[in-house]
């Protein structure tokens, strides 16, 4: 059993989304060089949104703040799948794995807010 998280980089979620990021970095690599400044750029802000959210709700002190955080990652979670469906149908490349992975990080935020939401403190 692991100890409370003592830092965002602690947390499997932030963990998670950080490899999405990853991911969606190295997929992204591959788009047509037209879309650089398009749905390259949008996909990347939105990915790293989810991680950096997480880690910058982690440190605030109120459930009210972290939860707005929190809540702002789950915007971008669902940002990223419009662009995992928009580049699934552009035929830009394979999905599947991208959208399994943003699944688990969904689920993962969804927990761990619902935790926040019913500790005491």
């Amino acid at each position: 059993m692991r100890g409370p998280a003592t830092t965002f980089e602690d947390l499997v979620v932030w963990q998670k989304a950080h490899l999405f990021v990853l991911l969606v970095y190295r997929l992204s690599r591959t788009f047509p060089k037209s879309e650089m400044y398009g749905l390259c750029s949008q996909f990347r802000r939105a990915a790293v949104s989810i991680a950096a959210n997480i880690a910058e709700g982690f440190r605030k002190r109120t459930k009210a703040d972290k939860l707005r955080f929190f809540n702002i990652a789950q915007g971008s979670i669902e940002e990223c799948r419009y662009y995992l469906i928009l580049t699934r149908d552009l035929e830009y490349g394979n999905v599947s794995e991208l959208t399994q992975r943003l699944e688990e990080v969904s689920k993962l935020l969804e927990a761990y807010m619902r935790s926040i939401l019913n500790s005491d403190s």
